[in-house]
């Protein structure tokens, strides 16, 4: 049984059926509209509350750090290997068939779970606002059975809403997107502007609180603090960063994707990280950081400050954010299920590409409905950490691929090169690693179960027939 056999290094995507329409534009907006989200909107406050209080900015540096080694690995090998597979591909074609398709399998949960989880997140805002102009919906259609309703379906609108949009295409997907995210980068840039007037530098200080020892990796017991608390917090807002890989899944659909990848993919982190750490410290700068564990932090703050119009702004961008979200993240997971079965690792209908619109309209239906259904029958917020882990267990494949690949396939053309390799990607690993282990052991147990139902279909389809083992 050989587990560990490749495909090819280049991967000749030319006659997929998607079509080249996306520039460097296109994917760094692309990159901004997925991390600029839930992170900024929900989670900065609730990571400053129950865990590293002032010093949520350096959980914002330490999860960018990491961030940083992966997308300098991401960027090389989405230059030399290309395809809309992402980390699944560089993983296949650098480590082996079986790391691959664990990879492949990670991303589906990170991605398909991350729809649902943001498009929770969407309805809980939207709900507000409809509230805020007088439309006040019934709690048995705005959330679902275990949340104290019947079903949530604000949440299901804006899946459909997403999967029409996907199917129509790409370029009209790129456009919306970046109306999108102008209007959520205006509001930010607003908020940025009005709050530098009401640091109350007092609220700084301690600046890194006491640790409390008995809650720590617990906030249920109370809030932990401390470098530990940085740590945890590091961890948790990491959910923040999901977003910059998935523009290497549009490798196929990029213009010169050698050139413009890499650009995207480190222009949209750069940007997304010094607004981070903007915006988290003028939080905590304004209003007390205890006060900041709720679902819309930022519109909060402003309330307590008495500005009350402008939190409604920032509803406005949130909802703007968290649609961007749903929207790349749902791109995201389609071109991993089209690249699985282009490699025959999944069913042949999910790499169907629809000649008219150039996208693979099949597998955007069938993964919208599934998906519309668990945000509209599941309370799914609480599953941020489970996002994470697939997203850092993603990273460190990549960072070890740009080292594997560097001494197996020295002769390679790369038009991006990681700097200081092996240092960075092994950097890259080593924080991924960390950052894992701070997460909680609930996360654990579901990941572990995901991969091992992901090794049965696997050993009873994908292994069976894999075009990698077909052809040799």
């Amino acid at each position: 049984m050989n587990l560990f056999r490749t495909k090819p290094v280049l991967d000749d995507g030319e006659k997929s059926g998607l079509r080249k329409v996306l520039g460097p534009i296109d994917l760094t907006l692309m990159g901004i509209g997925c991390i600029i989200g839930a992170g900024i909107f929900v989670l900065t406050g609730q990571a400053a509350a129950l865990h590293a209080g002032p010093a949520i900015v350096l959980s914002f540096v330490a999860a960018g750090i990491a961030c940083a080694f992966s997308a300098l690995a991401y960027a090389e090998l989405a230059s030399t290997i290309g395809g809309c597979g992402s980390a699944y591909g560089y993983g296949y074609a650098t480590l082996g068939e079986i790391v691959g398709w664990i990879i492949g399998w990670d991303l589906i949960l990170e991605y398909g779970f991350g729809v649902s989880t943001v498009a929770v997140g969407w309805a809980g805002y939207m709900n507000n606002a409809l509230t805020a102009v007088g439309i006040h919906l019934p709690v048995a259609i705005t959330a679902a059975p275990g949340a104290g309703g019947t079903v949530n379906l604000l949440a299901i609108l804006v899946v459909a809403v997403v999967t029409v949009l996907l199917c129509i295409g790409t370029k009209l997907s790129a456009r919306f997107n970046g109306i999108m995210v102008a209007i959520k980068l205006i509001v930010l840039l607003i908020f940025i502007g009005v709050a530098i007037f009401f640091i109350k530098p007092e609220l700084w200080h301690p600046f890194i609180p006491e640790r409390v020892a008995h809650a720590l990796n617990n906030p249920a017991n109370g809030p932990a603090y401390g470098w530990t608390g940085i740590m945890t917090g590091a961890a948790t807002v990491f959910f923040a960063y999901i977003g910059f890989d998935s523009v290497s899944t549009a490798a196929e659909e990029t213009r010169n994707p050698q050139r413009n990848v890499p650009i995207g993919i480190i222009g949209s982190l750069v940007i997304c990280t010094l607004l981070y750490i903007v915006v988290s410290g003028l939080l905590t700068g304004i209003v007390s950081y205890q006060s900041l564990n709720t679902a819309s932090p930022i519109s909060d703050a402003l309330i307590q400050l008495g500005i009350k119009s402008m939190a409604g702004l920032v509803a406005v961008g949130a909802i703007a954010g968290l649609t961007t979200v749903c929207l790349v993240l749902f791109f995201g997971l389609t071109r991993i299920f089209l690249a699985m079965s282009r490699d025959g690792l999944l069913p042949p209908m999910f790499s169907s590409v629809n000649k008219k619109t150039g996208t693979p309209i099949r597998v955007i239906i069938l993964s919208g409905i599934i998906m519309a259904i668990v945000a509209g029958f599941t309370p799914i917020d609480k599953l941020a950490s489970l996002v994470n882990i697939g997203t850092l267990a993603a990273f460190t494949v990549v960072c070890a691929g740009v080292i594997w690949l560097r001494y197996k396939r020295p002769d390679l053309l790369r038009p991006f090169r990681t700097p200081f390799t092996p240092l960075f990607p092994a950097l890259g690993v080593l924080s991924c690693i960390a950052l894992m282990l701070f997460l909680p052991s609930i996360t654990w147990i579901v990941f572990v179960i995901w991969l091992i139902v992901g090794l049965f279909v696997y050993g009873f389809y994908g292994y069976r027939n894999s075009v990698v083992a077909k052809s040799s």
